[in-house]
This record gives C-alpha cells, structure tokens and sequence, in this order.
C-alpha cells in the first residue's frame, strides 16, 4: 500500500488542510471492488483523524480526555477527496483490512515537509506542533 498527500499549510494559524490522498492497493485479486473502497476510503479518514486530531490528555495521574467532546476527530465536512488505484494482481487472494490506516501520518508528513523544509516527528500534526516545529508561537 503506498498513499500520497496533497495538503496546504497556513503558516499563521498552523493549520493543515488536506485536499486529496491518494492510494495504491495491490491486496490480490478483487471480487468485490465497492467495500473495497469503502475500507480502503474509512482507513484513511481514521489515519488522518489520528495523524491531526486525536491525543489522549492526561491530569492528575489519570486520563483527562473524557470522551468525544474533548477527545477531537476528524469531521466529514473535513475529509478530502480520496482516489483509489487498485493494481490488478494474479498474487494470491489477501483482502484489505487496517493497511490504509498507518501510511496516513507518514504521507501527511511527508507532504508537510515537501510544503514548508520542516520536519516534524510527532503527532498529531495538530496546529500548536506546526507552530512549534516552523518557530511561531502558538
């Protein structure tokens, strides 16, 4: 699995916006092309909630973070345009599962370094680490 993401940064507020993510899957033959997508499509939108969104707070030697009203996620007016290649494979049947989640982070911050020199080795890539990592103050 090999993704890539097309982001935009604001250098005032530390925000990063994702425009498109795009996929390369080669899980063997397909049988079924929609859940498919659909797997491959929720993978990346849980890879980019966690990569800049979501951390557990901690406070006084306990979880902090109570539940989903301060523990934030990635919105569906915030998921971007994400475009599926599927290699068309005579390796053995596999299926697709949780591999589209972990290359989210890496692409995004692959993207970010590409967008700004900077590299950041940390998540969430949220806006106070942006700040941090191009020398503004939050």
């Amino acid at each position: 699995m090999a993704q890539v993401a097309d982001i935009s940064v604001n250098k005032e507020t530390g925000g990063i916006k994702v425009h498109k993510v795009v996929v390369a899957v080669d899980c063997g033959p397909v049988v079924n092309p929609g859940p498919l997508a659909a797997q491959i499509e929720g993978g990346v939108v849980m890879g980019l909630s966690s990569a800049l969104r979501e951390r557990v707070k901690f406070a006084d030697g306990g979880v902090k973070s109570a539940n989903f009203h301060d523990y934030p996620i990635l919105k569906m007016s915030e998921t971007p345009e994400i475009e599926i290649h599927v290699i068309d494979s005579k390796e053995k049947m596999g299926g697709i599962g949780e591999p589209p989640v972990p290359p989210v982070a890496p692409a995004v911050a692959n993207a970010f370094f590409s967008a700004t020199g900077v590299r950041i080795r940390r998540l969430p890539l949220d806006p106070a680490t942006v700040l941090e990592a191009i020398g503004k103050k939050a």
